[in-house]
């Protein structure tokens, strides 16, 4: 069976670009770049070459970029760089749609003794400036959130969050996992200060990412060590990831003049199924959001069983449901934006890239209209039993 995979939020498919970039270090150029000796002094050039594609990427110097493991990593390096830097502050601020591995560490901050705001978003996913305005205070170490959202792909003003942060002095991270290689950077002329970054989200491989950091601004490693990264970051390098993520950054640097073929097979997609499907729709803005995401919410049936019934058919994408991983708690981030529940758990998010053909788009709208009204005939629920799960999800808000 093809697979058409729809579902590049997640992780994307590894371009045969960077794999064969890649292959001379897991082979042939096998030293440690940190060694004195020439053989090693090589590898350490290429990653020096990786570490100029990505700054290029994200509009940096190079001296800015710090290679990690991933946009977890990145993310808490982030955050205990930020009130480090600032140790007499005690206030965070970040959103209430924030990836787990922003979420939990703030969790993880309060029972330390800070003190966390967390910013809510309206119905389309957005924020209220107003709301952080609010919230700031001298006592603000960091503001932490994302580019655009995960599961939505709500794009947020960052560059009007950076310019309140900055009037307070307090230090603006940034999570672009989902931006880097979608929307063009220029950290250059940014008011972020520090920014993160994954390479599986931009056809490079899993375990690498690389975070960005101001020139000048205090930075504490979170690991520990040898001297790698000029000390901001211990551990020997992972090489042939390193240059993954370059060779990545640079395709990525090229394709960005051609998001909008991505942008039309998204819309494609969306008009085909809101006019096909009866009950359904858009989760999130309409306009501002990442060029290549939708996400769309089906009455009156499981996101889960959607996923199981495109899976049949070979046919990748997520639910906005926290379904897939055993739970019937809907999303974070729908209920956050205050959704009926009738749509919070039949949400299906649907993300393309750059291999993503019209042919697939094609074999997809063939199939879902099927899919729905096979799951609605079965389905215990309709639009007469709305008011009644509306009322449950208040109760379920309520005892939060």
């Amino acid at each position: 069976m093809t697979v058409i995979y729809l579902d590049n939020n997640a992780t994307t498919k590894v371009d045969p670009v960077v794999i064969e970039a890649m292959l001379p270090y897991l082979s042939k150029y096998y030293g440690n770049p940190s060694s004195m000796h020439a053989f090693g002094g090589q590898v350490g050039q290429a990653i020096k070459d990786a570490r100029s594609q990505v700054a290029q990427l994200l509009g940096a110097e190079e001296s800015e970029i710090i290679f990690t493991s991933c946009g977890t990593e990145g993310n808490n390096t982030a955050i205990r760089a930020a009130l480090a830097a600032q140790p007499d502050r005690r206030h965070i601020i970040t959103t209430q749609v924030e990836h787990a591995c922003v979420l939990n560490v703030c969790k993880q901050l309060e029972k330390q003794g800070y003190t966390v705001t967390y910013l809510s978003v309206n119905n389309q996913g957005q924020l209220d400036l107003m709301e952080l305005e609010a919230a700031i205070t001298g006592n603000t170490a960091l503001v932490t959130t994302m580019y655009a959202n995960n599961e939505t792909g709500v794009i947020f003003p960052v560059e009007q969050v950076g310019a309140i942060a900055k009037e307070y002095g307090a230090t603006f991270h940034v999570d672009a996992v989902q931006v880097a290689g979608k929307l063009p950077l220029n950290m250059k002329t940014s008011t972020i200060d520090l920014l993160t970054i994954s390479g599986h989200k931009l056809h490079a491989p899993k375990g690498v990412g690389a975070l960005y950091v101001r020139r000048g601004f205090r930075f504490r490693p979170l690991l520990l060590g040898g001297h790698q990264e000029r000390g901001r970051r211990a551990g020997t390098e992972n090489v042939p990831g390193i240059i993954g993520l370059g060779k990545a950054a640079e395709l990525a640097n090229f394709e960005l003049k051609y998001m909008q073929r991505e942008t039309r097979l998204r819309d494609r997609l969306e008009h085909g199924l809101l006019s096909t499907i009866p009950d359904c729709e858009v989760n999130g803005h309409p306009t501002q959001r990442l060029p290549n995401t939708t996400n769309i919410g089906f009455k009156y049936i499981e996101g889960e069983a959607i996923l199981f019934s495109l899976n049949q058919y070979g046919i990748c994408a997520s639910s906005g449901s926290a379904c897939t991983s055993g739970s019937l708690e809907p999303s974070h981030v729908l209920r956050s934006m205050g959704l009926p529940y009738t749509i919070l758990h039949g949400s299906i998010r649907f993300s393309l890239s750059r291999l993503t053909t019209d042919a697939e788009i094609d074999r997809t709208l063939e199939v879902m209209p099927g899919i729905v009204s096979r799951l609605r005939a079965l389905s215990p629920f309709n639009s007469e039993a709305a008011d009644w799960l509306q009322d449950r999800a208040a109760a379920v808000v309520g005892t939060r």
